[in-house]
């Protein structure tokens, strides 16, 4: 009865706008300067909003201060059957990084079946609110088996292309629908300092020029596609001190305004969904307990109407009892707390927070209504079964659009005497992990949270199946002998990694996020350099690595980033000719670890003074 109580009102409501009485006398399209015309816009905005408000007050009316609470908490999929989001009445669920209905390779109406599963149980409840089912959809629907996986973020700003990156997060929301899943935790808005961070790949740039130009696009393309974006992590995430993952940072309120927080305000004028906190402190304090920054700058100042959650487990970093970590974040303006495992602690201390005027009921409301106004903008109330068919899944346009993002994120770093492009009817000697790996091109957050080694992870073309392909139906061939090769490739790669797991003080390419396989192709690269061969690198990594001297070895020198799934073929259409490089290097490259923090936000930058800086790029024609 519940959500047919809730259906009816919503139709009667959203009907209202349609009986507002027109001007009778005036045709304000033939004469929209008629005094009677005159902000017509603005008052049925107004009216609008109005009707909003008055839905949203009346599924919230009848509330209980524990339903209220419920719908505060998100929880992982792993640890709330349905019986549980019916009995407790939780407002959100998400998959964590490698969390699948049941196996890796689950089918996408197994994912449908388990996000319907919780739907149902939801709807069935005594609210009868639906959930908001949430999942890192970060580079493409990545924890899905059989996605389009598009090349991480690094790539996208080498690219800098506002459309390409619209029709990314488009794809990627058409993707999300095939499993009924219409929330994702991106973009990530990381403006990084310092490439020893392990999630520097997520970040587009290390220069708030290229997120100015790349926000709204990526924000867009997955709202007007019918899936929330998160805007993260807010602030500052990517300036911790030594790029130390969940890290303090130590900078002035006025950088903090004039760089970091100007890409959320793109994210706001977006009307970005969601907003999550960073695990980073600014000056000591947890921004999870910073009400400054959430509640004076983000929700009063800059005007951010969506609701606001935490990162995974990310309060318990905070001092104090649970109850007390529960209050803080709160209180700063949070207003839904991601706890995977605790969820049902975490109402318990939501309730306990009011009833002991530790939280303020306003608080709770406020809270309420801004998780409740998403849920009813995203079209949740009025089908809460949302899904795409399965052929919007690795379709051919999808492959189409990752290989063009691949062809785009490449940069030449260096070509000398022509080296590339390529002959199709060369005889070629390829050898590295990464060369016959799909797996190690996509990268972090895929498949699993930590990436997938596997050489097949389902979708995508190996370098070496592409360059085959090319080379077989051209006159070349691939060798495996170093003497009969007329031109050597070495692919050098990091491991897949995400988060602190990838942080890296000194990131060369024998450290310990480097391919082992890498000392030993980088040998071959010596010796085929002095036999007077031709040798070129292709580096797939999730930053600028130190190339010591390693670069000598080398004719020409390719970075590829994280490339995805298309990666072998989006390669093979640059090294080859069919396009050329386009692709600027949008973080500094450092000659030494001292300059891992060197960035073009220094008022001292020196290009000079860097192995490539920023901005750099070769061609062809160069």
């Amino acid at each position: 009865m519940k959500k047919l109580w809730i259906f009816l009102l919503i139709l009667l409501l959203s009907g209202c706008k349609e009986a507002v009485t027109p001007h009778n006398e005036i045709d304000c399209e033939q004469t929209p300067t008629h005094e009677s015309c005159e902000n017509d816009d603005d008052n049925d905005d107004d009216d609008v909003e109005v009707d909003i408000q008055t839905i949203i007050n009346n599924i919230m009316d009848p509330l209980t201060l524990r339903q209220k609470a419920a719908q505060m908490v998100q929880a992982e999929r792993g640890s709330i059957s349905p019986s549980d989001v019916m009995n407790y009445q939780v407002g959100s669920i998400l998959s964590g990084g490698g969390s699948h209905p049941s196996s890796y390779n689950n089918s996408v109406d197994d994912w449908y079946q388990m996000v319907r599963n919780y739907q149902e149980a939801a709807l069935n409840s005594d609210s009868g609110i639906p959930i908001m089912y949430g999942i890192d959809a970060v580079h493409g629907h990545n924890n899905v088996f059989g996605a389009t996986i598009f090349p991480h973020n690094i790539g996208l700003g080498a690219a800098n292309d506002a459309d390409l990156v619209y029709r990314i997060a488009k794809a990627t929301a058409e993707e999300m629908l095939v499993t009924g899943i219409p929330w994702t935790f991106a973009p990530a808005l990381s403006i990084v300092q310092n490439t020893a961070w392990g999630r520097t790949y997520e970040g587009y740039s290390e220069d708030t020029d290229v997120f100015m130009n790349l926000t709204q696009s990526a924000i867009l393309g997955l709202e007007e596609n019918g899936v929330s974006a998160t805007a993260k992590h807010y602030l500052a995430d990517g300036a911790t001190v030594n790029g130390i993952d969940q890290g303090d940072v130590w900078v002035s309120d006025e950088l903090l305004r004039n760089a970091y927080l100007l890409p959320y305000i793109e994210a706001i004028e977006a009307n970005v969904d969601t907003i999550m906190i960073s695990y980073s402190s600014v000056r000591g304090i947890k921004m999870h307990e910073h009400e400054y920054w959430i509640t004076t700058v983000l929700k009063e100042e800059l005007g951010f109407e969506g609701f606001v959650i935490s990162d995974w487990n990310a309060i318990h970093q905070l001092s104090g009892s649970y109850n007390e970590q529960v209050a803080k974040s709160i209180n700063a303006g949070v207003d839904m707390l991601m706890e995977p495992y605790t969820w049902k602690e975490a109402i318990d201390a939501i309730v306990y927070g009011v009833e002991n005027n530790l939280i303020p009921m306003e608080r709770i409301d406020d809270a309420v209504y801004r998780i409740l106004k998403v849920k009813y903008e995203r079209g949740l109330f009025e089908d809460p079964y949302m899904r795409l068919d399965a052929s919007y899944l690795y379709n051919e346009e999808h492959q189409a659009l990752a290989r063009e993002a691949v062809r785009k994120s490449l940069v030449l770093l260096k070509n000398e005497e022509s080296s590339l492009p390529l002959s199709k009817d060369e005889t070629i000697y390829l050898t590295g992990e990464a060369s016959d790996n799909v797996g190690y091109m996509a990268g972090g957050w895929t498949t699993y949270w930590q990436g997938n080694t596997a050489a097949n992870i389902g979708v995508g073309t190996s370098i070496k199946d592409a360059f085959d392909e090319i080379l077989s139906t051209n006159g070349g061939s691939l060798t495996t002998s170093v003497e009969d090769a007329s031109t050597v490739i070495v692919v050098l790669s990091e491991v897949p990694y995400s988060e602190g797991v990838g942080d890296n003080q000194s990131p060369t390419l024998t450290s310990h996020t480097a391919d082992p396989g890498n000392n030993a192709a980088l040998e071959i690269a010596r010796e085929a350099h002095l036999a007077g061969k031709k040798v070129i690198g292709i580096l797939i990594s999730g930053r600028p690595m130190l190339l010591e001297d390693h670069l000598d070895y080398f004719d020409a020198f390719i970075a590829a980033w994280l490339p995805g799934s298309e990666g072998g073929h989006g390669i093979s259409d640059v090294v080859f000719g069919d396009y050329d490089f386009t692709g600027k290097l949008s973080y500094t490259w450092p000659k030494t670890a001292a300059q891992l923090s060197y960035s073009i936000l220094r008022e001292d930058y020196d290009p000079t003074s860097v192995m490539f800086p920023y901005g750099y790029g070769l061609t062809y024609s160069n």
